[in-house]
């Protein structure tokens, strides 16, 4: 039976540990794919998180927010 885990390494330590366990083919050590890309694809991350509104709508949002600021 395989089981996936995330865990966060406190101790330097416990790397060489797993890179151990996994030359002795008890683990297998893999990095999350956005660790592996480097890059995030925001507009793919966050599409459809907004609704389309018509520009003079969003310039009165804006104007709105900056002057609670004042």
């Amino acid at each position: 039976m395989m089981q996936t885990l995330t865990i966060d390494i406190i101790n330097e330590k416990a790397v060489k540990l797993i890179r151990d366990m996994e030359l002795l083919k008890l683990i297998r050590i893999r990095k999350e794919k956005s660790q592996q890309q480097g890059t995030v694809n925001w507009s793919v991350k966050y599409k459809g998180a907004m609704q389309k509104q018509p520009l003079n709508e969003v310039d009165d949002q804006l104007n709105d927010l900056r002057s609670s600021w004042e």
